[in-house]
């Protein structure tokens, strides 16, 4: 710190001196100048203990109540900004990630007992059922590799409740229920459903991304294949439309077992998609996924029977410009489950379609046949339906959905249902000849309270269940309420 105080002395006896050599200033006018540079040099004296004391207090971050007023309220000014700048660190480290909770509760009852036919599993199946599913899903944005963009995403699943899926008919009326099997009713377990990586590569490689037009995605981990593949808007999400197997994906994948999954729907796999987006309106997709399947989706024998989906898909600009998904998929399953309680290889082909055709109303269909079917009770599968938005009505948050399906059995069944014996105890496990198609349709509306709660009633009617002709006609009453975050 610069003294000023022997400056301002010395300019004071300097100027002293020539009045008195002058002998032209008053003794009276000497005193009062030495007065005032004496007070001068009090406040020199006490700003310079004040600059002392400052800097002894900016030295260290503590405070302190001896240390003066101003270093205080700037030590104060400066952790607040040193707080605000940490926020802000923290929601950009935040930025990007996604996080969402639902939570789906089913009631069901069926218009009235329903015969179970064969010795084995003779009885009544009847009497209202509740289950209830849990899922937190998490996304989580990496750092980009150059202009590699890539993320992970993670899924927790819990549950309790079978809901009436004991049925001998090849479609289920609650895809939502969810259990793991091997704990007690009682319990309600989470598991990792799923956990994979992914990289968006825009194409061609090393070229300038703004102006790519294509893209490579690469997928990894544990995951649903239903995520990437069949996919369809107005029939794919069982906790907000339809709750029926048959219509949530095809039913030879799905309800049929083709799909290889583990008990709790998930299985460790691979997929690689190459997507054109040179026309932003009418982009186009080809797809191709490796996935364990039977015991392939439990680690074991992943390489020497996995299940291979391939898909090509595009959307078209119909009906005045409205959006259309067109998907045409195959596979391959080396571990498909059959109705003799063993494992064989099957293969088959897919389509899927959902079309807009109004502002609210959307229309769908799948098809589904084996090319290879051995082992399964049924090999050709249609369905179609609408999802209609409640604009009309003035409740645009609601949705109307109607569908219809047909499964038809194959002639493995009709030959083997009547004195199929998997426990070879002797006695038929069904016990009647199969026939014909099983014919399933359902009916609900969603009705959303708010934009995190929705209630849906719906009604699902069965005929032929299984392919038995001589079942008679019954219906399900279902009742779900959604929770979603």
């Amino acid at each position: 710190m610069l003294r000023r105080k022997p400056l301002i002395l010395s300019l004071a006896l300097a100027g002293l001196l020539a009045a008195s050599a002058n002998a032209a200033a008053p003794s009276q006018e000497v005193a009062e100048l030495l007065a005032q540079i004496q007070r001068l040099s009090a406040r020199i004296e006490a700003l310079e203990q004040k600059d002392k004391a400052t800097d002894q207090a900016l030295a260290t971050d503590r405070v302190s109540e001896r240390e003066p007023e101003l270093v205080t309220r700037l030590k104060a000014v400066e952790m607040q900004s040193l707080g605000m700048l940490k926020s802000a660190r923290t929601v950009e480290s935040l930025d990007g990630i996604q996080v969402g909770f639902s939570l789906t509760t089913v009631a069901q009852r069926p218009s009235a007992a329903v015969h179970q036919p064969g010795s084995d599993i003779d009885g009544q199946f009847g009497g209202s059922q509740l289950n209830y599913r849990g899922d937190a899903f998490v996304t989580v944005p990496l750092d980009p590799i150059g202009n590699t963009e890539s993320k992970i995403f993670a899924h927790l699943r819990f549950g309790q409740g079978a809901g009436l899926n004991d049925l001998y008919s090849f479609s289920k009326p609650n895809a939502s229920a969810f259990r793991v099997t091997s704990t007690s009713p009682d319990d309600s377990v989470a598991i990792l459903g799923q956990a994979w990586y992914q990289a968006t590569i825009p194409l061609p490689f090393g070229g300038f991304k703004p102006h790519s037009k294509e893209a490579l995605e690469v997928n990894f981990g544990k995951m649903d294949p239903f995520l990437f593949f069949d996919q369809n808007a107005a029939a794919n999400d069982e906790t907000r439309q339809f709750l029926n197997t048959a219509f949530v994906h095809n039913p030879l994948l799905d309800a049929g077992g083709d799909i290889g999954v583990d008990r709790n729907g998930f299985t460790p796999g691979f997929r690689v998609s190459y997507v054109n987006y040179a026309d932003k309106r009418e982009p186009w997709r080809l797809s191709l996924g490796v996935f364990g399947a039977g015991e392939g989706a439990n680690y074991s024998r992943f390489f020497s029977s996995p299940l291979i989906l391939a898909q090509a898909e595009t959307q078209l600009r119909l009906m005045g410009g409205l959006l259309g998904n067109y998907r045409l998929y195959y596979w391959r399953t080396g571990q498909a489950p059959t109705y003799q309680d063993e494992s064989t290889q099957r293969s088959g082909w897919g389509l899927s379609v959902d079309q807009r055709v109004g502002d609210g109303m959307t229309l769908f269909g799948r098809y589904g046949q084996h090319i290879n079917g051995g082992g399964a009770r049924f090999d050709k599968a249609l369905t179609a339906g609408f999802e209609l938005a409640g604009y009309d009505w003035g409740r645009g948050g609601d949705s109307l959905g109607m569908a219809a399906g047909w499964l038809q059995s194959s002639s493995g069944w009709r030959a083997d249902s009547a004195s199929l014996d998997v426990d070879g105890n002797g006695i038929p496990d069904y016990g009647y000849s199969a026939r014909g198609a099983e014919r399933v349709a359902e009916v609900y509306y969603r009705w959303r309270l708010n934009k995190q709660f929705e209630v849906t009633p719906s009604l699902q009617l069965m005929s032929h269940p299984g392919a038995n002709a001589d079942a008679k006609l019954f219906h399900l009453f279902s009742l779900r309420a959604q929770l979603t975050y």
